[in-house]
């Protein structure tokens, strides 16, 4: 956007703040009923992302039958413990409004994180299944190397940064998952920056090892980046067919 004069960046401060304090409590949620479908899917984007990058996938869900919620949160704004009960329960009001009584998510990266945390705190009576993207479930390696940078914070935000994978991370104190989980990890990394940091193979951000979490039903290695994977079209096929059938695996298709 181009401004025809310039303007004094102390007079835009008061809006700033303003606007970032608005942030900090504002979720937003597109709900789509299908047909008071009885079973609906959350969906919850990553770090500094936004529900424009899961809406590909609600629109196929929504062609595959799904009623759903993608909901869009401040992902930088607050810690994990505060935003978990409020992400999540904002999915889960808007599904239940459908009157769905299976309420699946579908998560990328952080947003895996907000639903192990919200469910531990306080467990979900009506979750169905859950199929994770790029889940840092064990922390990530990237994390702990640029925790001391100058400026990162900005960039990573709180929730960032309670992601790494030492024994004060958050991941580090969730146990093994206790619903249905189907995990996708990605090795098409395309920021060799980040990757050279990693130890393993990985997507940019989460090596593939660090995904996996015990308890998990199923689990799916793609040729995708962190950020591009909810994208293709190959695995909102194969997560909607964990979200049917409890497998990412074409049964009919092996036969």
């Amino acid at each position: 956007m181009k401004i025809s004069r310039r303007l004094s960046v102390f007079a835009l401060l008061p809006a700033m703040f303003g606007l970032l304090a608005g942030c900090a409590t504002m979720v937003r949620t597109e709900l789509v009923e299908y047909n008071r479908a009885t079973e609906c899917v959350v969906l919850l984007h990553g770090l500094n992302r936004s529900w424009r990058t899961m809406a590909k996938f609600a629109e196929s869900l929504q062609q595959d039958g799904f009623s759903t919620a993608n909901v869009d949160y401040p992902s930088s704004t607050s810690t994990i413990e505060e935003m978990a009960p409020m992400v999540i329960n904002e999915g889960l009001q808007k599904c239940r409004q459908t009157g769905a009584t299976t309420i699946h998510f579908v998560t990328h990266s952080l947003g895996g994180i907000l639903l192990r945390y919200a469910h531990a705190q306080e467990p979900i009576p009506d979750l169905g299944r859950v199929v994770m993207l790029g889940p840092p479930n064990q922390g990530s390696e990237v994390i702990d190397k640029m925790r001391n940078w100058p400026g990162i914070g900005i960039i990573s935000g709180v929730a960032g940064l309670q992601l790494g994978t030492d024994a004060n991370s958050i991941p580090s104190q969730l146990g093994p998952v206790e619903f249905e989980l189907g995990v996708i990890a990605g090795t098409g990394t395309t920021n060799p920056f980040m990757s050279a940091m990693l130890p393993d193979e990985d997507d940019g951000k989460v090596t593939v090892a660090r995904t996996q979490v015990e308890g998990m039903d199923d689990f799916e290695i793609v040729s995708n980046s962190h950020f591009a994977m909810m994208q293709s079209d190959d695995v909102i096929a194969d997560a909607t067919r964990f979200l049917r059938t409890g497998s990412f695996l074409d049964t009919a298709a092996v036969k």
